[in-house]
């Protein structure tokens, strides 16, 4: 992704897409391009767009207190969930450790899937140096297993649409499985495909978050509409 791609679509406060707050939790829809946490980029993370929205919004004096629960690959789009207190926070962490979460995801990708519906399983081996994950059919020394769901929900004219249900969190776990077998995600060059989208995205966006509210003990089920653009807007129709 070029330096200009994401000073194009980097967030700022007044364009942060909220979809779900309360005194407890921050629920935003994350745009391709956006970085959740600070990196080595030193780009402003969306986590830090997210404070300085609470302080504006509540005018809350000195730090605002903002937990990360889970985060989102740089070029993906889609549901990103923060803790407003560390109470929230360490329920919410405890929700995702122990798979007590629905998560679903869209992908679009050039070639179908051996079948309609599967349910797949691989180990996933990390590379830090490449930052990219292996996919195998059988355990091999550190990796760890990766299980997920899929059924293909729509034929476009050139690309085919996968809803996906993640069973575990792995790094670039959706990524490395659509492409072990054998559809890798449109513009995702590190996992296969043939050419990158210019804006430096990549159309997998998460959808859908089911959970049970870690306060108020009442199933939160949230929805995030795809970016605009030809190809998501044909997948929303």
């Amino acid at each position: 992704m070029t330096a200009s791609s994401l000073n194009n679509l980097r967030s700022t406060k007044e364009n942060l897409l909220v979809l779900y707050e309360d005194n407890h939790l921050l629920i935003v829809n994350k745009r391709p391009g956006d970085i959740v946490q600070g990196d080595k980029t030193g780009d402003k993370p969306l986590s830090e767009v997210a404070k300085e929205y609470i302080a504006d919004k509540y005018n809350k004096p000195g730090d605002v207190f903002l937990g990360v629960v889970h985060r989102l690959d740089r070029p993906t789009s889609g549901i990103v969930l923060f803790a407003r207190t560390s109470k929230a926070l360490s329920r919410m962490n405890k929700l995702f450790s122990e798979r007590e979460t629905r998560k679903i995801y869209w992908a679009v990708v050039l070639n179908p899937p051996p079948k309609q519906s599967e349910r797949i399983i691989h180990y996933l081996k990390r590379n830090p140096k490449q930052n990219k994950s292996y996919a195998s059919e059988k355990e091999v020394s550190g990796s760890k297993e990766a299980i997920l769901s899929y059924e293909m929900i729509k034929k476009l004219d050139r690309y085919y649409l996968l809803e996906i249900e993640l069973e575990t969190g792995r790094h670039h776990q959706i990524r490395s499985q659509l492409a072990a077998i054998g559809s890798p995600i449109k513009g995702d060059l590190k996992y296969g495909f043939d050419r990158s989208n210019k804006d430096g995205s990549i159309h997998l966006h998460a959808r859908g978050l089911a959970f049970v509210h870690p306060v108020k003990k009442e199933l939160l089920a949230i929805t995030a509409e795809p970016p605009n653009d030809p190809l998501w807007d044909a997948c929303a129709k």
